[in-house]
């Protein structure tokens, strides 16, 4: 990054916000431009997990000046309501005389009789370390700015400027994609959207950074800040992985967006105590897991995340629905295209990795095989669409209730079910085409008519609607009427793509492993004090649900087998076949004693197998469609 970078994006920000406000006319003008907002962060008892934040608000109108706290945070889509972890709010004008706070909702400050300068000094307590919290402790500081930083409403436009203050003692440095100063510990914004986007680490983390040039943009940085207990040497081999997975998915749009100031980071943290999680922005990305890279087990799901995280700097940070720009602080931010940006990105991340040699062919077949499942098999499909559930964001997206529901039955993850279309996308694009078109086209595509144009920092220039995704799978596949059908059916419809046909092109089997054996379905059983629990929901399709048994109800006798152990109605069904019914007794919830039975199905679930392993040759030109999708040498 350079500052010739950095003024011009200042620059272009004070022209938007005077252009805003009706102010652009002579030369002149841009002098007057309001001065930018101010933040000072100090850290004056890290072991007790607050920080201490002093906001300067100058330039301010006339009036009532409305401070608030963001309710949500960009990349989330519930409410977080993080002004509650707000306390000892102090104002005062810019001439240091107190001023009183009125509270009109608990997310906001009102502040009369100001001098045109508030300034707000307040503590914010945080302890969890994830993409969308604060967290504070004698080992870092790891910041999400909506859960730390107030704002003035109606004045996201104005630039910011914020300034670290180490704890005593700690020689804490700062990653973050704010653009930095002269000051190692001050740092710029050209906009408060820019800000509330702007993730950072402040702690005694590692730098690992590589350069690549697209041939487009020129070199740009990539920068790790690695806070982990692990080795040099772990720390060497993380790094030469996410590389890997940046020059995979570079491939795939075929180039890099234009990284403001040319640089992105990877805000990492791999802790005993964080919480796995993962979110982007629009230059960097926060990835973090309850572990350590030593530890094998945990490589697939770390690596994962970070190749989820990274294909977000182009589709969600850059390309991004028009529902979703710009990006609402103080309510859930809804938007029916979730199933494209969370879930073909999801579909991606696994192919990246594949691709990049990090996940074997084994290894993404079955997770292709779990997201066939997990759609095909969910009764949420019956009711609602990829569309539908990309609506219901707001109530799942770690949005926290403790009253049941019947999730389980209605709901299917935007992700697993935009994953499945993006799947079903791809190979089609692939079988139709003989392999000269792919869902990587489709992605470049998408990305060329609405990611790419340049835009001011923190905002998108191009949003797009369900109507430009469709008229962009026209142009790929040159035929407006498979793109119709194609969304008519399996976005805006509920049909099931016919995978075991598109798989096959590809030397892929899908079979159904437990084929001939029955099930009671997909339940969670335990032990109970009147025999077998049942402790899940019960989908409301399956043989239970169909006996009348219920989540909590107790399965007190399976084919005149008294139950007192959750493995005996495996042994149970092991002797029978689908179709069977069973005498079943059982205690419901309420007490009721309750004689039926239970009418066997056939389990459904499927598996997908290369030919090979199924003990079959697959023909030559099975193995150049699959090395061509997946990136395995034939």
């Amino acid at each position: 990054m350079t500052m010739h970078t950095r003024h011009f994006s200042f620059r272009v920000g004070i022209v938007a916000l005077l252009c805003a406000w009706g102010m652009l006319g002579a030369a002149p003008a841009l002098a007057q431009a309001p001065p930018a907002f101010e933040y000072r962060v100090q850290f004056p008892a890290v072991e007790q997990r607050w920080m201490q934040v002093e906001a300067h608000f100058p330039g301010l109108p006339a009036g009532t000046a409305e401070l608030r706290m963001s309710r949500v945070s960009p990349g989330r889509y519930a409410l977080h309501e993080f002004a509650k972890n707000v306390f000892d709010v102090q104002v005062t004008d810019g001439q240091g005389r107190a001023l009183v706070a009125r509270r009109p909702n608990l997310h906001q400050w009102d502040i009369a009789g100001h001098d045109g300068t508030v300034v707000v000094r307040y503590k914010v307590f945080g302890d969890r370390t994830d993409g969308t919290y604060l967290s504070v402790d004698p080992g870092h500081a790891h910041i999400n700015a909506p859960a730390a930083f107030m704002f003035v409403r109606g004045a996201l436009m104005r630039p910011a400027r914020v300034r670290f203050e180490r704890p005593a003692g700690r020689p804490w440095q700062v990653a973050t994609q704010l653009f930095a100063t002269d000051d190692p510990l001050a740092f710029t914004a050209p906009n408060l959207h820019y800000l509330m986007d702007s993730p950072i680490e402040f702690s005694a983390f590692v730098w690992r950074t590589f350069t690549i040039d697209d041939g487009t943009h020129g070199p740009q940085t990539i920068r790790i800040a690695l806070h982990h207990d692990g080795t040099d040497v772990e720390a060497d081999a993380y790094a030469r992985d996410v590389e890997k997975i940046v020059r995979q998915q570079m491939r795939i749009f075929g180039e890099l967006p234009r990284f403001d100031g040319g640089t992105y980071t990877f805000l990492a943290d791999y802790l005993p105590w964080a919480d796995g999680d993962g979110m982007e922005h629009r230059n960097s990305t926060v990835v973090s897991n309850r572990g350590a890279l030593r530890q094998p087990a945990q490589r697939q799901s770390i690596l994962g995340t970070v190749s989820h995280e990274f294909f977000h700097a182009w589709n969600m940070e850059r390309i991004r629905a028009r529902a979703l720009e710009p990006f609402n602080y103080e309510d859930a931010n809804m938007s029916d295209e979730l199933w494209f940006g969370e879930g073909f990105t999801n579909y991606f991340d696994g192919v990246a990795l594949a691709r990049a040699g990090l996940l074997t062919e084994e290894q993404l077949l079955g997770d292709l095989a779990g997201i066939i499942n997990a759609v095909a098999l969910s009764p949420g499909r019956q009711l609602r669409s990829a569309i539908d559930m990309s609506r219901l964001a707001p109530f799942v997206d770690a949005a926290a209730s403790i009253d049941r529901t019947a999730w389980p039955n209605l709901f299917i993850s935007y992700y697993t079910y935009g994953s499945a279309i993006g799947f079903a996308l791809d190979l089609s694009l692939r079988d139709r085409s003989n392999g000269t078109t792919s869902g990587d086209d489709y992605m470049r595509a998408v990305w060329q008519r609405f990611g790419r144009t340049p835009a001011e920092p923190g905002l998108v220039a191009t949003p797009y609607t369900i109507t430009d995704l469709e008229a962009v799978l026209a142009q790929v596949s040159g035929d407006r009427a498979f793109a119709r059908d194609f969304f008519q059916r399996y976005v805006e419809g509920r049909e099931l793509v016919d995978y075991a046909r598109l798989l096959r092109r590809a030397g892929l089997i899908v079979r159904r492993p437990q084929e001939g054996r029955p099930t009671l379905g997909s339940v969670q059983l335990s032990v109970g004090a009147a025999g077998v629990r049942v402790s899940s929901l019960v989908a409301f399709d399956a043989p239970l649900a169909r006996a009348g048994v219920a989540q909590d109800d107790h399965l007190v006798a399976l084919d005149g087998v008294e139950l007192t152990q959750p493995t005996q109605v495996a042994e149970i069904l092991a002797r029978h076949r689908p179709g069977e019914q069973l005498p079943l007794r059982m205690v419901r919830r309420s007490g009721e004693r309750v004689e039926t039975s239970v009418t066997l199905a056939e389990d459904q679930r499927i598996e997908v197998v290369s030919a090979e392993q199924a003990g079959q040759t697959p023909s030559d030109d099975m193995r150049r469609f699959r090395a061509q999708w997946m990136g395995v040498r034939p």
